[in-house]
């Protein structure tokens, strides 16, 4: 696929101060030129903290999603809330993605700055700037597809308003989300509850329904069973809906569900969709895989349940230096809140580097997180010194991308291969 001429802006971006962990003395570079000198992470200027991305395991969590949906015969549109990075929409693109995914209307404006054709709102939408501004996107740009939830009366009532008072030529597309049971997050409760909402959609010109989804992992006490049957209720209210003739006229029927803890027991019910009067998109929806993660994902994905397709790998690293040692059992580095994600578990220390070598990180943890350092336990006879490099790993890849604006994309010998953008 070609690379947008944004993406290219990217590059030619000039580095300074708003860029933190890259070498002071790259100031006034752009990113490429940055990039063609394929410095050395730890010997060529790159201050502590620093983010990295493993360039070996991220190619390998791409190829590995989409081998996998190929093998399950599912569409995928990754959650791009997760990263935030155009450069890794377009890689996920490459490697089979039907688009992309997103939750707020600003990262649908960051998607088409950088080319993305095929979106999926997985969001309630009623917001009337962001629809005036949907709906004149949509108009300008009949290759521009753009999906997004409805879960009541009410809000189907001020999209329709919205869109009418813009003057939308097109329809917007919708499917009706269904929660995932009466505790769930957001969504229709019950099935009479969504069909309501799809009679409304049928009452008005601007909105269009296309069809089904909704998120099983926040199904209380999620099971392998549990999403199972929610995922069977998912598909049952499509073919209520198709048998009710409300996706006449369509080339294909959307249903979409599945995350990154649930997408096997998803992918199980999905290959059991019966024929519908169109063919039926079924789309995935997972987002964290690019990354994978040390604790929470690596705990809980479907790979672990079903070894044989395979297995993601974390592909986060943050550097940190010792910054203190006051005590034996005591040291202090220089990364804290501002630089890792902490809501789903503390840092990993996983190596400790000295003078170009490394080794495991055995008998040291991270215990606390302060706004600018993290807290160390170390047993006893611990060898960690003022000036180590630590390595950490880190979970939940959504509030680490946040936290940096460029994040080098490193190979196995320290060679920094390029630079990822993010946008929060």
């Amino acid at each position: 696929m070609p690379r947008p001429a944004a993406l290219a802006d990217l590059d030619r971006e000039r580095l300074d101060h708003r860029f933190k962990g890259l070498p002071p003395d790259a100031d006034g570079r752009t990113v490429a030129e940055l990039t063609a000198e394929r410095r050395n992470l730890f010997a060529d200027g790159f201050p502590t903290p620093v983010l990295t991305l493993s360039a070996e395991r991220l190619a390998h969590n791409l190829a590995l999603l989409e081998s996998y949906t190929a093998r399950h015969g599912l569409t995928f549109a990754p959650h791009g809330k997760t990263t935030m990075a155009p450069a890794l929409f377009h890689r996920q693109l490459d490697h089979g993605a039907w688009g992309i995914t997103l939750a707020m209307p600003h990262q649908v404006r960051v998607a088409r700055r950088f080319g993305i054709s095929h979106i999926l709102l997985a969001n309630e939408l009623v917001d009337p700037a962001a629809l005036r501004w949907l709906a004149a996107e949509q108009d300008a740009d009949p290759a521009f597809r753009h999906i997004c939830y409805v879960d009541s009366v009410r809000g189907v009532e001020l999209m329709d308003a919205a869109l009418q008072e813009a003057g939308a030529v097109r329809p917007l597309e919708v499917v009706v989300e269904l929660a995932a049971g009466p505790e769930g997050r957001t969504g229709a409760r019950t099935a009479p509850e969504a069909h309501a909402v799809a009679d409304a959609v049928a009452e008005t010109a601007t909105l269009r329904l296309v069809g089904v989804a909704g998120y099983e992992a926040q199904v209380p006490d999620a099971s392998a069973d549990t999403v199972r049957a929610w995922t069977r209720e998912l598909v049952a209210l499509a073919v209520e809906f198709d048998r009710s003739d409300r996706f006449a006229g369509l080339d294909e029927i959307v249903v979409s569900a599945g995350g990154s803890e649930w997408f096997d027991a998803v992918s199980d019910v999905l290959a059991e969709v019966p024929e519908l009067s169109a063919p039926v998109l079924k789309l995935l929806r997972s987002g964290a895989y690019v990354t994978h993660d040390h604790l929470h994902y690596r705990d809980r994905t479907p790979f672990n349940r079903v070894p044989e397709e395979g297995a993601l790998e974390p592909a986060f690293r943050l550097w940190a230096q010792v910054v203190s040692r006051p005590t034996a059992h005591q040291a202090f580095i220089n990364a804290g809140k501002r630089d890792v994600a902490y809501d789903l578990g503390l840092p990993v220390v996983e190596v400790i580097r000295r003078g170009g070598n490394e080794r495991t990180a055995d008998g040291v943890s991270v215990t606390a997180l302060s706004d600018q350092h993290a807290w160390l336990g170390t047993e006893a006879g611990v060898d960690l010194e003022v000036g180590d490099w630590v390595g950490l790993g880190l979970s939940h890849p959504c509030t680490t991308f946040e936290k940096w604006p460029l994040i080098p994309v490193v190979e196995a010998d320290g060679t920094v291969a390029e630079y990822v953008r993010t946008f929060f």
